[in-house]
Parts: C-alpha cells; structure tokens; sequence
C-alpha cells in the first residue's frame, strides 16, 4: 500500500498536538484538506480510506473516469430540470459513489441479475448502461432502452443484459431478486441476484419476507442496502431502533452482513466480493450495508434545507467522495494535476455529445399505449370447437378436472413449478392431491404464509428463462389475498412498464366465493378489484370441462392469469362435466349459450351460472325463454356475444356471486348502455350480494348471498317491464 504522506502528517501532528499553521485541520482524528476542483477551492475531509492495495493504477484511473462520468451525468440531469427540458424526476446519488461503483463493477452482463433502484445511476452507469442511454431515460425518449418513456425518469434499465424494470414502489424488487435467486439455485447456475434499496425502506413487510424466504432457502441473493441516513425528511433515528439497518438482521439464520464504507469504492468492492464468494458456496444470502452521505436532497421535489442543518450539508459536502477519491489520486502520485483535469475534460465532452445525440432522438410515442398490455395467449381461438359437456363418458368434477389438468401440464412441461399455503399436504380443499408426491419437492412446494412472498418470489422466478411457468396458489382462500395485492399491481404492469421486454409467467390461483358457511374470511369475491388493473387475464369457470380449457391455456401462456375457482362448485353436481381431451384449451374472452331462449338475456359467470339456469328452467314451465350465457372469461369478456343476444331478446340481466356494488356486471351494464342501448326494452337489470361482508350463520349467508329466487325475479321484472 502506498502511503497517504499528507494523512500521516495530520495524524502525527493531532498525536503531538504541535501547531503548524500548513498543516491540515483535524476532525475525528481525520484530516480536511483543500483541493481545487472546477476553478473554485473546496474542503475535503478524508475519512475513508480509499486502499489501493491489489489494484493496480490503471484500475484505479479507471474507477475514476467511470465515478466522475457519472457525477457529471448527475450534473447534466439538474441542467436539464432547472432549463425544463426534462428528467422531471432526479434523485441524485452524490455521495453513493463507492458503493454504486462497486456494484456496478462486479455485475456480469448476461449472467448476474441486477435490480437497482431510483437513485442507482452510476450502479447502472458501471453495470454496461452508455450515457447515452442514460440521457434518453432521462428525457423519456422513444428508444429508451428501460421503457421508452412509460416509466418515470431515473428508474434506468436494460432487461437484455440483465438489468432489471424495477417500480418505484421502494424495495418490493428484493422479492423479485429472491425469486430469481430461487430459479438460479434450481437451475444450478453460478448467476447471482443483485438487489439495491435504500435504507429506509427496510421498514416495508415485503423486505422482510424477502430475506425470511431467502434465509430459509439459502438463495443465491445478494442485497445491498445503501444507508444515506434519510427517507426523504425522515431521519433513520425515526424509522429503526438500529440506526446501522443492518444490525436490524443478525437474527436470521444463513444470512451473511457486511457492513462497509459506501463512500469508497475499494472497501464497497471487497465488500461485495465477500459477499458474492458467499452466496456461491450455497451457504445463504448475504446483506451489504453501505454507510453513504445524501449530499443533495432527495429528489429535486424535496428542499433538504428544511431540515438539515447548515453544519450537516457543510460536512456531508466536504465528505463527498468523489472528491476524496481525486484527492488520493493526486497525492498519491498515480496521476499528475493536468492528467486528471484531462480525464475530467474528456467526460464533460463525452457528456456534450452523448446529449447532443440523445437530445436528437424522437420523444416517447404516447400513441403506442395500447401495445405490450397483455401477452399474446398461446391460444386465440383458431378453428375452435366446444367441448361437448353431453356426450357419453365418465363426468368428474371441477375439482378433478383441475387437478388431472395441472398434472398433465407438470408431465408436459419440466419446466413448470407450484408453490403456495399448505400444497405439500394436497391443498386445504385438495386440489392438488398427488402433485407434490408426483413431481417431487424441486418442483412443487409448501410456502410460508406470506401471500406477498408467493406471488412476488413468481414474479422473479419467471425472469431467470422465458420459458418457465409458474403455478401458485396465491392465498388459502381468496379473501386472504390483500397482503399480496403490491405484487400484483407490480405484475400487472410489467410487460407495459417494460416496453415489452418482460412478462412474468404465472398463472394465480385462488379459492374464492361463499355458499359453504365461511363467514367474513372465507366468502369473498375479488374479480371486480381485479379488473380495475390492466394488464391481467381474470378466468372464472362454472364447469369442470372449462375448468380444464382454461387452465390448459392459462399455463401455457406467457403473462399472468388470474384463475378464481368458486370453490361452492369444487364438488357440486350440478358442475360435472366429461373431462376433455388432453389438448383441449378455451380461448380467453369466449363466452358460452349455456341456454338458448328469445326472451331474456342473462349474463353470468361462476356459481351464478348455476343459479341463472336454475331460474330459467323454471322460467320455461311459465313460457318464458331465458338465454343464459357464460362469460367464463372476465377479462377480457366476450361483449359480442353479449350484444348479439341483446339484439334478438331486448332485455337483459347481469347476474354474479359478488357484491352488487360496485361488483364486474356495474362495467358489462355500462358497455351495454354503451354499445347496446337501441336495442333495449327494459332496463338494464343486476343481481349480486348485498353490500355487507358475508356473515359466518347460514341464515346471514342466505340473507346476503343471490339465489336463484333472486335471479328469477329480476328476470320477471324485465320481461314485464
């Protein structure tokens, strides 16, 4: 190690206490200095140790070409708020430098998987982004490589080298990091999962189910938290009782903590070195705590003098670490005075004609939104036939058909995985019985309850190959998904957010509706909340053979699909159908002519179905010819079938098992008075639940639940209107 001269002489002089007026001042046994930079003199105070030792000196020039490069891409991003030409988001990361240097440097191309988030630019500068690239993100351009312009400034990317669309839901990628860290243990790959966040958000749940599942795993995940000592204006004092966040973790078994200087590049790379050796070995994830100073504010929204003192910017400014990193450069002797101006020169033109180009490039396309909402299914539909529920065979249940369903897609495909709430022992209502003993722990398997977990670890999972599917059942019962809905807003605009470069691959079980005394936690149904997010398919069958079909197609699809079986209709009678053949698939959005009639339309889906058909076979002994169909597909919904029946009967009903409030037939009515409302005779008519929670006594749950009573009289009251 070559020795600090000046640093030396400030120690000796503290130890002796002699005055020497050319001597550097002394804080906290650490020197300040002073250095010109840009023309004007600045303080620096030297309290990292910037250790060459083991890197030679063209390493080292090379670390700081790549540091200055990204502080005046920092720079450029201010110039460009304050002259309004862009970036109308900036979060900058002075006083990050070593870290994200750090990290960026040890992330393989088209190897590791890297999830940064906002403030990470020079992470993604060092990771393989040009700043060419960086500018059009800035500036939301068409060809930006993260998202063209659909996702916020400063969230950079490059999915094709391994770069990951994260959100700005803060931390909710460490799920996604440990998913894929999952898929690179499976697959017995030497990659490594890369998740940054800042230390704040380590409050957030999901951070905690990340490392919960990555210890239990021992997942090949490394996180780097980047402690800046701020939320925003929260001070870290007022978000844990361990200022140091990472003190916050000792407990959990299999976990490696390294906590390091995020101001030096050096000790952040031996750092994250250590960690990597680690996470390789198998032996379990490990945590990389890095001590940063936020010299800005947050974000150009926030005015950090608010509330930080003067005495606290004064000292994080001198503090900066790319000054303390020139200043070691040049005392050291590696580069002369006019060698390291001359690198600083040749980043500010590279600066000038990377924007000069980017600033050329067309602006996002807002025209293009309708693109990359929903994958294209793996079946559309062509030259489809129904099923014959009908015909002569054996007939099995939902239940049945579901589960020989999912086992034939397991023996089709080996690279199609299962995990959720007690799936080891069958499934609490026995859905998957067999699966786990068939296709063993590699592939199917029990999960913690943490619904967040489930579906965010999926998310993951599926980023590791294109190939890959995932079933999960996403809660016990449906009406304990809500932890999990962050994930699914997160999945649901992926493939958008990411300009189309990404989709996970999972399709979403869930046991939901009432009818079998459940009470509040056991009854409910979430297709409407569903529905309000863009970007998913919603399935949900009332038969055992569109069960089949639409799980068939459901798995073989890239995207997510929400599969919602009603679970009344598990075991019913009145669902059994004869199972189809092995490649039989229903296309999304076909809706079924359960029954034929001229007089009334009923639109239906789930358990209502039985309902409505039970209400117009009693119809019939009346004379009354009521057409039932069934949506089976909720989105996308097969409108035109809907108005075609419409126009021959005038007079239509909506019926489902949810609450009628605001429930999925409040949106087929209004495309109905929409598109169909020449066609009416009568008013548009709705059945559903009351807007009450589902009540646990039987006679609560026949007050509240829609019967086929209820079903019959709104179809009289059209049919005489």
């Amino acid at each position: 190690m070559q020795t600090n001269s000046l640093i030396d002489q400030a120690t000796k002089q503290n130890k002796s206490k002699k005055s020497n007026d050319d001597a550097p001042i002394i804080e906290d046994n650490k020197p300040i200095v002073k250095m010109t930079y840009q023309g004007k003199e600045v303080e620096v105070h030297l309290i990292s140790k910037f250790d060459f030792s083991g890197f030679d000196n063209d390493t080292v020039i090379k670390y700081y070409r790549l540091n200055h490069l990204g502080r005046k891409l920092d720079e450029k991003a201010s110039n460009y708020l304050k002259m309004a030409k862009g970036w109308s988001y900036h979060a900058p990361f002075a006083g990050h430098d070593g870290i994200q240097l750090a990290l960026g440097t040890i992330f393989r191309q088209k190897k590791d998987f890297l999830f940064p988030y906002y403030r990470d630019m020079l992470t993604n500068l060092a990771a393989g982004l040009t700043p060419e690239e960086i500018i059009l993100n800035g500036l939301s351009k068409d060809s930006d490589p993260s998202s063209g312009g659909r996702h916020m400034s400063n969230h950079f990317a490059k999915p094709e080298i391994g770069i990951q669309n994260v959100s700005s839901a803060v931390s909710n990628h460490t799920l996604h990091a440990v998913g894929v860290a999952r898929a690179i243990k499976k697959y017995k790959d030497d990659a490594v999962a890369y998740a940054s966040i800042g230390e704040s958000s380590t409050a957030e749940g999901y951070f905690y189910e990340a490392i919960n599942t990555a210890t239990l795993e021992k997942l090949p995940v490394v996180i780097v938290i980047q402690n800046n000592k701020y939320g925003i204006s929260v001070p870290v004092s007022d978000e844990s009782a361990n200022t140091r966040v990472s003190d916050n973790l000792i407990g959990f078994k299999n976990l490696k903590i390294i906590n390091c200087d995020g101001r030096d590049p050096f000790d952040s790379l031996r750092a994250l070195e250590e960690a990597r050796e680690y996470v390789l070995s198998g032996a379990g994830p490990a945590v990389v705590h890095a001590e940063c100073d936020r010299i800005g504010s947050h974000s150009n929204s926030d005015r950090h003098e608010l509330y930080r003192s003067k005495e606290e910017l004064t000292e994080v400014k001198r503090c900066d670490p790319l000054m303390q990193f020139r200043y070691n450069i040049l005392n050291r002797g590696i580069l002369s005075e006019n060698d390291i101006l001359k690198i600083e020169d040749e980043n500010k033109q590279l600066i000038f004609k990377a924007a000069d180009w980017a600033e050329a490039q067309p602006d996002a396309d807002g025209s293009k939104w309708n693109l990359f909402l929903v994958p294209e299914p793996e079946y559309n539909g062509e030259n489809f036939v129904e099923n014959d529920s009908n015909r002569e065979g054996k007939k099995v249940s939902m239940l049945q058909a579901i589960n020989e369903t999912l086992k034939s897609e397991f023996r089709r495909n080996p690279d199609t995985y299962m995990w959720g709430q007690d799936i080891e022992k069958g499934g609490v209502f026995n859905v998957v019985k067999g699966i786990p003993e068939e296709f063993g722990p590699n592939r199917v398997w029990n999960s913690p309850i943490a619904e967040d977990s489930i579906v965010g670890t999926a998310n993951g999972f599926t980023r590791y190959r294109d190939d890959i599917r995932v079933v999960i059942e996403g809660a016990e019962f449906a009406d304990y998904f809500w932890p999990a809905m962050e994930q699914l807003v997160e999945a649901s605009h992926d493939y958008w957010r990411s300009n189309g470069k990404f989709h996970p691959n999972f399709v979403l079980r869930l046991a939901s509706g009432g009818y079998i005394q459940g009470g509040l936690y056991h009854s409910q149904n979430l297709e409407a909340t569903f529905s309000t997010l863009p970007g998913l398919r919603i399935v949900q069958p009332a038969f055992a053979d569109d069960a089949a079909g639409l799980l068939r197609n459901a798995i073989r699809s890239a995207g997510v699909t929400l599969f919602l079986e009603p679970k009344y209709l598990y075991n019913n009678r009145d669902a059994y159908t004869v199972m189809p053949e092995e490649e039989y698939m229903i296309p999304f959005g076909k809706a079924r002519v359960r029954r034929a009639g001229k007089d009334v339309t009923v639109v239906t889906y789930g358990t209502a179905v039985h309902l409505s058909i039970k209400a117009a076979e009693e119809l019939a002994k009346e004379g009354i010819e009521v057409e039932v169909i069934d949506l089976r597909s909720i989105a996308p919904w097969d409108k035109d079938t809907v108005i075609e029946s419409i126009k021959r009967t005038n007079r239509i009903v909506i019926a489902h098992e949810d609450k009628l409030v605001s429930g999925f037939g409040a949106e087929i009515a209004a495309e109905i008075a929409k598109d169909a409302f020449k066609y009416l005779d009568a008013p548009v008519m709705r059945v559903g639940a009351k807007f009450s929670p589902v009540g646990f006594a039987k006679n609560y749950e026949n007050a509240i639940l829609p019967n086929a009573n209820d079903v019959k009289q709104a179809i009289l009251q059209v049919y005489n209107f």
